[in-house]
């Protein structure tokens, strides 16, 4: 099997699992919106943004450099991981020691058992799915991709509407069904046999230390870029328009579905490479399929934002959709940006992802705390696309220092300035209802232009799909 076969093999696999649990999950967005109030969903969704922020500083990320580790062609798979499950009880106990300082914000304090348990529980879920990955039961990964959200959908349902939790039953769910899945996936697999204490060294420790370590401050950055703008509103706002801006950021995250997918079979797949020149053709003419999905996937949401709002989104929930459109065009530039940042991956330099993500993420603070006193939640949109944008111009620039593949300037900067025709017209509809049809109707036609100017690559694509469909 070549690479290529191997990776549609790969992302097939992940996406018949993670694809599945990830729509399901999307269509729980209606439970939510009915049973917690818009405070109270706000609420919720920043204590799990914050839990995912402690998440890598908790282990310092060790899960990336099992899954690095354990993927190579060479090197004791068994040792990887035990060294690394060593790293992540030190870490585990460490975190716990400190989660009570946690109690010194105001907003968690009365949620503090809720982080760190959310925290603890989903570092060893990722340990041990990531390390499984990592040796090929990647069938077995996309799985219990599918329990974990079965999990999730039948807790949600019994601590929201039935027992009436809130957001102490959101969190909660997420918490058990991370903790079922991952005692399923050790019996399953009997996973305490690939544990060996003897083949504990500071040597491989250190090793992966050196590559994970880059990715926790890179994960911090990513989280400020991504998430700290919904702290921001809802500190500089209310509680209440964080929970409509917080709703409609669900929407793009059908995008960032299809990364997680794909960004998990990629990084199998170059972390398998190990011929420079044939990496950098790989890089090459993945990109261009990658980037054709990218955007015709964007624009596709944002003519759909007010549809998916209406029928997803309950009461006055659906007031969101108009922060839909230009997320969108930011989530695209994060799918660019994470494609970007498995060339730091592949090569083991990992501290150029941090830098890049430094730079988005001091740009983003600075945008929102000019624009959201002016434009509330809109700033805040503006903000984290600039920032997604500034992002991948540094990534794509500096990363084919590394991989020297095709960046194609041309057709990035045409789609770009497509999609942004896009999301100013559907964006700018609401405030000009007179001219609504008038807008939606331009938009359509803008996207009908972008999917004449990309139809090459469609059709590459889709034929590079039927070649590797046959193994060839």
């Amino acid at each position: 099997m070549n690479r290529y076969s191997r990776l549609l093999s790969n992302t097939l696999v992940f996406t018949v699992g993670k694809l599945l649990s990830k729509l399901l999950m999307f269509f729980m967005i209606g439970l939510y919106t009915a049973c917690l109030t818009q405070a109270e969903f706000g609420t919720a969704e920043l204590i799990t943004n914050m839990a995912n922020l402690l998440i890598p500083l908790a282990c310092v990320g060790i899960s990336e450099g099992i899954f690095r580790s354990a993927a190579a062609k060479d090197g004791d798979k068994e040792a990887f991981f035990t060294n690394g499950l060593l790293v992540y009880g030190v870490g585990s106990v460490v975190f716990l020691c400190l989660a009570p300082l946690l109690t010194l914000i105001p907003r968690f304090g009365g949620s503090v058992w809720l982080i760190a348990a959310y925290v603890v529980v989903a570092n060893l879920h990722t340990v041990v799915s990531q390390y499984l990955c990592a040796i090929g039961r990647t069938k077995l990964f996309a799985g219990q991709g599918i329990l974990n959200t079965a999990l999730v959908i039948g807790l949600n349902i019994l601590f929201l509407p039935v027992m009436d939790f809130g957001v102490t039953g959101y969190v909660s769910s997420i918490v058990l069904a991370d903790l079922l899945t991952t005692v399923f996936l050790i019996f399953v697999t009997r996973l305490w046999r690939a544990v060996k204490p003897k083949s504990v060294s500071r040597q491989t420790v250190g090793a992966m230390l050196k590559f994970c370590l880059p990715l926790v401050p890179t994960t911090i950055f990513w989280w400020i870029t991504g998430v700290s703008d919904r702290y921001m509103v809802d500190m500089m706002c209310s509680p209440e328009l964080n929970g409509l801006y917080t709703a409609a950021y669900k929407i793009p995250n059908l995008l960032i579905y299809a990364i997680t997918i794909f960004d998990s079979a990629w990084k199998l797949s170059v972390s398998a490479e190990d011929n420079p020149e044939a990496c950098a053709a790989f890089y090459s003419r993945v990109w261009r399929a990658y980037t054709t999905v990218a955007f015709l996937g964007g624009g596709c949401l944002i003519l759909c934002s007010r549809l998916l709002a209406s029928l997803l989104f309950a009461g006055d929930f659906v007031d969101a959709w108009v922060y839909i459109p230009i997320l969108t065009f930011a989530t695209v530039f994060t799918a660019l940006c994470t494609f970007l940042g498995s060339v730091y991956f592949a090569s083991k330099r990992t501290v150029g992802s941090m830098l890049t993500a430094l730079v988005g993420a001091a740009l983003n603070i600075v945008l929102n705390l000019l624009l959201i006193p002016s434009y509330q939640a809109m700033g805040a949109s503006i903000a984290t696309f600039a920032s997604y944008f500034v992002v991948c111009v540094l990534r794509l620039g500096t990363g084919r220092r590394l991989i020297p593949f095709k960046g194609e300037w041309g057709r990035l900067i045409l789609n770009t300035l497509f999609m942004g025709g896009m999301t100013a017209l559907v964006t700018l509809s609401e405030s000009h209802i007179s001219s609504l049809p008038l807008a939606w109707g331009s938009a359509c036609g803008v996207f009908a232009v972008m999917l004449i100017f990309n139809y090459r690559p469609v059709l590459e694509l889709l034929k590079d799909g039927k070649r590797m469909l046959r193994g060839r």
